[in-house]
């Protein structure tokens, strides 16, 4: 079985920093593709960035030059470094990973969602 687990969300203030990580566990032969996407209320879910296994990186308009996508390829592991947080920012951000598991074909797993608050 494979898991993302999320973590780092919380509520930050307008202009602020917060990095999200999402590690993936289980019986993993090959963590593919991995990526950001976020969510709010009544809106489809969005894709915010994503990364290659070789580190080939691509981002929404709408966070280019504010956050940065990296990965741990030891460690399964991908982060998103959030800046210059604007209130619109705000949602529930998932973790996706295309997954080789050991027994299997590919597929494309997601976190359970870790909220990002941007407010004064």
């Amino acid at each position: 079985q494979v898991q993302l687990v999320e973590s780092g969300g919380g509520l930050v203030q307008p202009g602020g920093s917060l990095r999200l990580s999402c590690a993936a566990s289980g019986r993993i032969f090959r963590v593919n593709t991995m990526g950001w996407y976020r969510q709010v209320p009544g809106k489809e879910r969005e894709l915010v960035a994503t990364i290659t296994t070789y580190g080939s990186t691509h981002y929404a308009d709408s966070v280019k030059d504010r956050f940065t996508i990296s990965r741990d390829n030891a460690k399964s592991t991908v982060y998103l470094q959030m800046g210059s947080l604007k209130p619109e920012d705000t949602a529930v951000y998932y973790c996706n990973a295309n997954i080789m598991p050991i027994i299997g074909l590919p597929d494309d797993y997601w976190g359970q969602g870790t909220q990002v608050t941007v407010s004064s």
